[in-house]
């Protein structure tokens, strides 16, 4: 900063605020431009990425479920006008965003400082369910090392962790091809294997007393972070390469899933359980909201991730179509991912000889309990889990990936001069410090830790966020506004459809959904355990922080201005004086010489924000010429002074010697 404040006083020709970055000379700081950020090397590094972020493991054990129990094939009628109304809009939105101004989720709200606490928020959630997103993946780890052997473990009872419930449900049938014993009453080695072994669950007596640390489930997770840290070492010029395998590859596998399990008996009526359409279920509220929750969170929409990820795209990338690309895709996806698993559902019914409805569950259950048992009935079990349990791994780190950059960036952008050139050790210690906060969820009753802050850290206070940015954006910032910055991106200004669903119908579903998980609401449960009522308080508590931040911003923001009540709300809301393209040849219409360094003959715009000794807000229009970069460098140097007003500066302003009007504001 001193060889800066040198130079200048050398050169007094030229102020700061007029300079362009090559102006600026060799200095030890660097600039905070978007090529110090660095960018995709290319278009196809952004689409994957997306569609890695987006396609991950709720898509295999979530969605199925949801479909098979709110109506079948009814089901995606309400799921794909959910994607309408809610998904696509709120995805263009938050990708329009990040293209625009090139910055991560904090640094994006100087389109209005007054809601950067939506920004904070996002970061809260999205670092909460980072921590036990990568615990699920070092559950993966230990299935997929686990199935490197010629015998599952978990296909057989008689290991010192089964119980004498245990039953080997394979091969139990009599003659008749009933099953002799009621299933009810037994437990299944697959079950068990997962409980007591992985989980050691009977380790713990509850969430208050977790007991020990797993050394085995401790070292996996470590190896996840690892994993993680080594692909997002350089930013997005690393994990945008390894996407290209992340990302493609799970759906090899699923297709391979899919031919295997269509081809054994009984999977159509899986299949056919999966998609029978009951249009009655159509009737029920609890179906639609289902299908909002579906979109909402399989999308993505809210972490952060998909504004991180269009952030190092280049200014006119065509996210118009790829918006329709990835969300149509995600869709496609998990009705793929259904077929796959309810094929196999399908043969399980078959060969224990119980209903369809019986053998399926939702969430961690069936990728570890339920489909494990249904591999060891098949020729070549060990294959068949390896494949499954890969296909896991991979959706499940590019995920990863992207709440990981999402951290990363949002707080390097906020501080660029420091973190930046240390983005590696910065995220080095991102990644060790959230591997030691995840080690209560290696304990005994890790699981308990898990299922708390599933249920609650990207709940109601992620719908909170969302609702905030998207009337931030259209009725703070400007419904008209943002269509002509996407209009200056790429060259078109979003039609009715998108703006209909900014201005009313995407936040009003988004009402509707928090209005329900509210009503609603149901206390934390894992199998029988109900979880005691501090642990209630303290999920919901959790969920309260995310909300909270974005009145605690709203505080800031309005104690950094001055005036009274209404003139500092109105000033916070405003965009900060460098809103906008961050390169300057991307700046045209209002934007044009925004940014500090513009060169004549462009026309300039000076927006100061009020200091201690101004009294109001300088708005300057010039065209940039010596005698007028004089006048300006004594009028800004003016502003500087202790004791100076914007009045008193303007007296020595000459502004007919830059050919425009000058006025002072408040």
């Amino acid at each position: 900063m001193k060889k800066l404040q040198a130079a200048h006083l050398r050169k007094p020709v030229t102020p700061d605020l007029l300079m362009t970055p090559s102006d600026q000379g060799d200095v030890d700081l660097d600039v905070d431009f978007a090529a110090d950020r660095g960018n995709w090397t290319g278009k196809l590094d952004f689409l994957l990425s997306c569609i890695g972020y987006c396609v991950g493991l709720g898509n295999v054990w979530r969605f199925p479920y949801r479909a098979y129990t709110n109506g079948g094939g009814a089901f995606l009628v309400p799921y794909f006008l959910m994607l309408a109304i809610c998904g696509i809009p709120l995805f263009f939105l938050e990708l329009s965003l990040g293209q625009f101004s090139s910055l991560g989720p904090l640094a994006v709200w100087k389109i209005s400082p007054l809601f950067k606490g939506a920004g904070a928020a996002m970061l809260l959630i999205v670092g909460l369910v980072a921590i036990y997103y990568n615990m699920i993946i070092a559950y993966v780890l230990f299935y997929l090392f686990a199935s490197l052997t010629s015998d599952l473990p978990w296909e057989h009872c008689g290991n010192w962790w089964n119980t004498e419930l245990c039953l080997e449900h394979r091969g139990s049938k009599d003659g008749n091809g009933a099953l002799p014993l009621n299933l009810t009453c037994t437990v299944s080695p697959s079950e068990e294997y997962w409980s007591r072994y992985v989980l050691h669950i009977q380790g713990s007596q509850g969430i208050g007393s977790p007991g020990e640390i797993r050394w085995n489930l401790c070292l996996c997770l470590l190896l996840a972070w690892v994993i993680v840290f080594l692909c997002i070492l350089k930013g997005v010029k690393s994990s945008g390469k390894v996407v290209y395998f992340t990302a493609t590859f799970p759906y090899l596998i699923l297709l391979m899933l899919l031919v295997r399990g269509v081809t054994l008996p009984g999977a159509w009526k899986g299949i056919q359980f999966y998609l029978t359409p009951q249009f009655h279920h159509l009737l029920s509220s609890k179906v639609w909201i289902e299908a909002a929750l579906q979109i909402f969170y399989s999308l993505g929409v809210g972490f952060g991730g998909l504004l991180t990820f269009a952030s190092y795209n280049t200014f006119h990338q065509n996210i118009y179509r790829d918006t329709f690309i990835v969300t149509l895709g995600n869709a496609i996806t998990s009705i793929l991912a259904g077929f796959a698993i309810f094929s196999v559902l399908g043969y399980m019914s078959q060969e224990l000889g119980v209903p369809v409805d019986q053998v399926a569950k939702a969430g961690p259950g069936l990728a570890f309990v339920v489909y494990p048992q249904a591999m060891t009935m098949l020729p070549l079990s060990p294959f068949w889990s390896f494949l499954f349990f890969f296909m896991l791994l991979t959706l499940g780190l590019d995920s990863q990936f992207a709440f990981l950059e999402t951290i990363v960036t949002a707080v390097t952008d906020e501080f660029p001069y420091y973190l930046r050139p240390k983005k590696v050790v910065f995220s080095g210690l991102i990644c060790v410090a959230m591997y030691l906060m995840g080690l209560i969820l290696t304990t005994d009753g890790g699981m308990y830790w898990l299922v708390l802050l599933d249920d609650y850290s990207a709940s109601f206070g992620l719908m909170v966020v969302v609702i905030t940015t998207c009337l931030a954006v259209t009725r703070v910032y400007g419904i008209q506004r943002f269509c002509r910055d996407i209009h200056m991106m790429l060259g078109f200004k979003p039609g009715l459809y998108f703006r209909a669903c900014w201005l009313f119908l995407s936040p009003a579903t988004l009402l509707a959904l928090l209005v329900y998980s509210i009503v609603k609401y149901q206390p934390s449960e894992y199998g029988s355990y109900r979880f005691p009522p501090w642990a209630e308080l303290l999920g919901i508590l959790m969920g309260l922080l995310s909300c909270l931040m974005i009145p605690a911003g709203m505080l800031v923001a309005v104690l950094r201005e001055e005036g009274s009540l209404w003139e500092r709300l109105q000033q916070a809301s405003r965009p900060a004086m460098d809103w906008g393209p961050s390169l300057e040849e991307n700046r045209t219409g209002m934007y044009v010489a925004t940014l500090a360094g513009s060169q004549s003959p462009k026309p300039l715009m000076v927006h100061m924000r009020k200091g201690t000794s101004a009294r109001g807000l300088l708005y300057a229009r010039m065209t940039v010429s010596a005698a007028c970069i004089q006048s300006t460098d004594k009028m800004l140097s003016c502003l500087q002074g202790a004791h100076s007003s914007a009045e008193t500066c303007l007296g020595d302003f000459k502004p007919e010697i830059c050919g425009e009007e000058v006025t002072v504001v408040g």
